[in-house]
């Protein structure tokens, strides 16, 4: 594909390239200070507040390695935990909100299900935790993390398997020299609790041992309930979570640093899988229903177990090597509720003629394992400095299911039916999934001057599985142009692709259940810059894309009645075009004001020459944008604002049921006080200020209904 046969349209992609290249020259003129390097923030030790908790200079996940966003030719969102812990975040979800080029899917069985610039990305290699793929089939626990990193277009150079339209890398805490020890409390209006600690330090007096540790229980009240009998009053969606992690880092030597990490999570909650929405896209029967029965749950049970390397070779050469076992169980109780369709294959009135519920219980062993060995150096050849990366990494991946299913009825709404005797243990386990991924990058960072800096790197990535002909080979390389018009600016262009092996259909409801399916491959041209204003305070982005997937794989809702009860097909054919533009500000704008925002615009259709050729995938708006700001009135109290737009989004692939677009309010207030020698803050936000009416991610057989207005209260206290 060449980049000059896509014709953008005109108008907003037009503006957007213009003021993205062209971002406040004048204002370069009095921002000529030089900031600092990032490599030499990042060594600052910093207790309590720091000076813009706003704003990160790296992101250890673009580029393997601590190498500031300016000298990055990609597009990357960095969150930092400050903000997410102002608006009392509690998952994942509420995290990458402040993201626009991320979008919220479904979020039904107890996980949820992301986009990045349309493009959904997998729970097997969409997700990484300080770099390691992870299996994320669940709500990710985010009391952990220093920060969350978008990974914004293919990053399979670096990778391997991987979707076109990004990546997210969760950064966690990290251990400390100096003791650290902060207790945390929140509520809600509904009654739920999370309780928190958050410790870190040094175990010997030399500090060559040190530690972080992070306890949380969590007991959620949702706001939306199962059904009753008439006259009776229905119960609430429950989660019981609670999580520990703990790292653990040893100075072996002058030059050798060992991490220990271990983390475990157990979370059970009730099944909600979402809304139902008629062809007008309006809720059947109302915001706070749940069609699922009340006995239904998932429970799941996540360890992870890793260590890190890391040999300084020389001031200018080191070597890291690292390794992760990831073990998740699950036990899914499912009543699996589904309508009923007519001949024709129109959905009816779930009211008028019932709905099914077709009950399971099933049990899902998840194992990941994943490697990786990493030399990383810096030298110069003739007038060319060289920030030089070679590496290889490793996934082994183990899945086996064991499930027993029930009789399925017909019932009423408002009619719960007891729970049913099934138990998954009294079944034979299913054939096991088993895949080993290897994979072989080089990278370079060439600077050539002041001004230019010419960025190549290309992986070589293998994945075998069991059975013949089931083996998958990919070359991904990856190129990138950065041209500093100013020492806070820079310019830049890049070429990247993408590889996805896509495993088999595992679905009994999809007309090619068992089907092996060929690897998805993805490139992207992307054109984008970045300005540091303000001595580096604030950080401005503006980024072009445009990505192409071939061999794209796509799951319908099939229109007609099918005698063996199947309700879905997957293909693979033609491919899948999306191209837009991002802009983004985070950072201090002044002595006491805050704010971080992105904003995009993104075009995505189908082109496969049949019945999807055209259409727009479900959950990828044209418009979406974000802002939080933070505006300290004293250095005890500050307030905040914030507002989320989401527009207009198709609920499936047929493009005949429609979103609407909604805009939300959030603001909230910190005050903090000095008691017995330790700071307490107390805060409040409130979420959803206006009450607005909304549907957020998901089809029309499973959208995430937006909640009203939501109050929530916290207090924290650091010792």
């Amino acid at each position: 594909m060449s980049l000059h046969s896509r014709s953008f349209r005109a108008s907003p992609i037009c503006v957007a390239v213009v003021s993205a290249l062209t971002l406040v020259p004048a204002v370069a003129e009095e921002a000529k200070t030089e900031t600092l390097p990032s490599a030499e923030i990042e060594r600052i030790s910093v207790t309590g507040r720091s000076f813009n908790d706003y704003k990160i200079g790296s992101a250890s996940g673009a580029m393997r390695g601590d190498i500031s966003l300016m000298d990055t030719p990609q597009s990357v969102a960095v969150i930092p935990n400050f903000i997410t812990d102002e608006q009392l975040a509690t998952n994942l979800s509420e995290v990458l909100v402040n993201d626009s080029s991320v979008t919220g899917g479904s979020e039904k069985w107890n996980r949820q299900v992301f986009s990045i610039r349309g493009f959904e990305l997998s729970s097997g290699s969409g997700y990484l935790i300080n770099g390691h793929q992870q299996w994320s089939h669940y709500v990710q626990p985010i009391e952990t993390l220093q920060q969350v990193e978008v990974l914004k277009g293919p990053s399979s150079m670096l990778y391997g398997q991987s979707g076109p339209g990004g990546l997210i890398n969760m950064v966690t805490k990290k251990p400390t020299y100096d003791t650290v020890f902060d207790l945390g409390f929140d509520t809600d209006e509904h009654g739920s609790t999370r309780f928190q600690l958050d410790a870190g330090g040094s175990l010997n007096e030399d500090q060559t041992i040190r530690y972080r540790t992070v306890l949380v229980k969590q007991d959620t009240q949702y706001w939306r309930t199962y059904s009753a009998e008439d006259g009776q009053e229905g119960t609430n969606q429950e989660r019981d979570r609670w999580l520990g992690y703990l790292n653990l880092e040893f100075d072996i030597s002058d030059d050798l640093l060992l991490s220990l990490k271990y983390d475990h999570t157990q979370d059970k909650t009730g099944i909600d899988r979402g809304g139902w929405l008629d062809s007008s896209g309006d809720l059947i029967g109302g915001e706070d229903i749940i069609w699922d029965q009340p006995w239904a749950f998932t429970d799941n049970t996540i360890t992870n177990m890793g260590a890190d390397l890391t040999y300084q070779i020389s001031d200018d050469w080191k070597v890291k090597a690292g390794y992760n076992e990831q073990q998740f169980n699950r036990q899914r109780l499912d009543s699996s509720p589904s309508q009923l369709k007519d001949a024709d294959g129109n959905y009816l009135d779930p009211y008028e003629y019932g709905y099914n519920v077709s009950p399971f219980d099933r049990y899902d062993d998840w194992q990941h394992k994943t490697s990786y060995i990493d030399f990383v150096g810096n030298f110069s050849t003739g007038s060319l400095d060289h920030q030089f990366l070679l590496g290889a990494n490793m996934l082994e991946y183990f899945y086996q299911q064991t499930k027993m299913k029930g009789s399925s009825q017909l019932v009423m709404p408002g009619q719960p039916i007891p729970k049913p005797d099934l138990d998954y243990k009294l079944e034979e386990p299913g054939t096991p999934t088993k895949y080993k991924h290897y994979g072989f990058y080089i990278q370079d960072l060439m600077t050539i001057n002041d001004r230019w800096q010419l960025l190549a790197g290309m992986r070589y990535d293998e994945q075998k599985k069991d059975g013949a002909g089931n083996n998958s080979y990919a070359l991904s390389p990856k190129f990138g142009v950065i041209y500093s018009p100013a020492a806070n600016a820079s310019i830049y262009v890049n070429y990247s692709q993408s590889f996805t092996p896509q495993g088999i259909v595992n679905n009994e409801e999809d007309v090619n259940d068992g089907v092996n399916l060929d690897p998805e491959y993805g490139e992207q041209y992307e054109i984008g810059t970045k300005w540091e204003l303000f001595d580096g305070s604030l950080l401005l982005t503006g980024a072009v894309f445009d990505i192409t997937v071939s061999n794209v794989t796509v799951t319908q809702q099939l229109e007609t009645n099918n005698p063996d009860g199947k309700q879905t097909i997957t293909t693979q054919s033609g491919e899948q075009h999306h191209r837009g533009f991002e802009m983004g500000a985070q950072g201090q704008v002044s002595d006491n004001w805050f704010m971080t925002g992105s904003m995009m615009y993104l075009e995505a259709e189908y082109q496969t020459g049949d019945n999807l050729d055209g259409m727009t995938p479900v959950d990828a708006p044209e418009w979406s944008a974000n802002i939080w700001t933070r505006y300290e009135m004293t250095d005890k109290l500050a307030f905040n604002f914030g507002a989320i737009y989401v527009g207009e989004r198709f609920a499936n692939t047929s493009n005949t049921v429609t979103k609407d677009a909604y805009v939300r309010f959030d603001m909230g207030a910190a005050y903090t006080m000095d008691v017995m020698g330790s700071d307490v803050s107390v805060r409040l936000n409130v979420k959803n200020l206006f009450d607005e009416d909304y549907l957020a991610g998901g089809t029309t057989t499973d959208v995430t209904v937006g909640e009203g207005r939501h109050f929530g209260l916290a207090l924290h206290a650091k010792f």
